[in-house]
């Protein structure tokens, strides 16, 4: 995804929160829903781009979620180490995108 797609930042952010979750990370993941909307609509989006901003992070973090369920390996050591760089970075309210996403 590119990241001057509107979009890349709430699908990136999404599905960060949902691998991190399926792979036992210790973190709020509400809370982190509710601090990347509100840096989005500190950015003066509308409210139309907000709502797709939210379905998009919703619907990237549940389909991730239900993708992965089943995937007993998916927790590997590259993947972790990935999803921690990533998480923490987001944490610290850093919700720029990357210039791509690796599974």
């Amino acid at each position: 995804m590119k990241p001057s797609d509107p979009l890349a930042r709430p699908v990136q952010v999404g599905w960060t929160s949902a691998r991190a979750s399926h792979c036992g990370f210790i973190f709020n993941p509400d809370q982190l829903r509710s601090n990347y909307l509100a840096a989005e609509a500190s950015t003066g989006i509308s409210p139309q781009q907000m709502k797709k901003v939210q379905e998009a992070y919703d619907y990237t973090r549940q389909s991730t979620l239900e993708t992965i369920k089943d995937n007993l390996a998916y927790c590997n050591k590259e993947r972790t180490t990935a999803i921690r760089t990533d998480l923490n970075r987001y944490l610290a309210g850093d919700f720029s995108p990357k210039a791509r996403m690796a599974r």
